[in-house]
């Protein structure tokens, strides 16, 4: 275990945070979704349908190569 806890300290791994702002906002905006779905229901399907068509197009994206 303390190899592992070196090993981590030398990559240096918990002190790199790029991209992390960027994690940070799309948890945020799936919360927001979620939440928006369960206060207006008649909207949970809208928010549905542009999620399905959000993971199509990153589904054709990476096929793509």
């Amino acid at each position: 275990m303390k190899q592992v806890a070196r090993l981590v300290w030398k990559l240096r791994i918990w002190k790199d945070t790029r991209g992390q702002d960027l994690i940070e906002y799309a948890l945020m905006a799936g919360f927001v979704a979620v939440a928006a779905g369960a206060v207006m229901p008649n909207v949970a399907q809208q928010i549905t349908t542009i999620f399905n068509k959000i993971k199509d197009q990153l589904t054709n994206a990476a096929s793509q190569g």
